[in-house]
């Protein structure tokens, strides 16, 4: 049988037919960044009112597009203290995560997260709102070292037909949120670089009730490795 190279015509055959696969696996992995991804979020909260202990958490469905190819959904929970007198929220928090890779098929990744956050309000002048939100997390996720991650938020929103967010108010919110891995080495050889992702965000929201709002919005994450826009639709609900 003829050789090509030392490989006989079959064995050239299949090496090309195993890279072809091989690459279109790869590329059929690899995030579509220019795809438009969608959040669909609840959050929730029971506030302290008398006492100094209240409750809150959020639910969380994020696509890698419109809806269909799951990219994460969020589950979380936590106490929330409030200092007699003061504005400032402090919650003890855990979440469950679940991760899937970009397009069908592929594993799905588990992570357990455990949190510490202060929430600090602010007011400047009559109509612009914003919040300080310091958040530190210790992280279990499937076949890695315990990992730990700092968080800073900004947020500023700023009604247009009224000076708070109550009843009846049309506002612009924005944020913009930074992660960064306290450690590098996450086990077998693996790192990651100290920072881990950006967040930007711009939205229309309505206060249907005192108690209920919801933002219609755009994202931008940029990650160490791509960076993806999503769509977000929220919902704020205190009962």
């Amino acid at each position: 049988m003829r050789t090509i190279g030392g490989l006989t015509r079959r064995a050239l055959i299949a090496s090309i037919a195993v890279t072809a696969a091989l690459f279109g696996t790869l590329a059929h992995a690899q995030v579509d960044e220019d795809k438009l991804g969608a959040w669909y979020m609840y959050f929730w909260s029971i506030p302290a009112g008398d006492r100094s202990y209240g409750f809150q958490g959020d639910i969380q469905h994020r696509n890698w597009d419109s809806g269909g190819d799951l990219e994460q959904l969020l589950i979380r929970g936590g106490v929330t203290w409030t200092p007699e007198g003061r504005r400032e929220l402090y919650t003890l928090g855990a979440a469950h995560i679940t991760s899937e890779p970009f397009g069908p098929g592929g594993e799905a990744v588990y992570e357990t997260r455990l949190y510490q956050e202060a929430l600090i309000p602010q007011r400047l002048g009559r109509k612009i709102h914003l919040t300080h939100r310091f958040r530190f997390e210790q992280r279990w996720v499937d076949n890695q070292d315990t990992r730990f991650r700092a968080r800073y938020f900004f947020a500023l929103n700023y009604p247009f037909n009224q000076d708070t967010l109550g009843r009846g108010a049309h506002y612009l919110s924005f944020y913009n949120e930074v992660f960064l891995n306290l450690n590098q080495n996450i086990g077998d050889g693996r790192r990651v670089s100290h920072f881990d992702r950006n967040r930007f965000y711009l939205a229309y929201g309505y206060s249907v009730r005192d108690n209920m709002r919801i933002q219609f919005g755009w994202m931008h994450q940029e990650t160490d490795a791509i960076g993806k826009q999503q769509l977000q639709f929220n919902l704020f609900h205190t009962f």
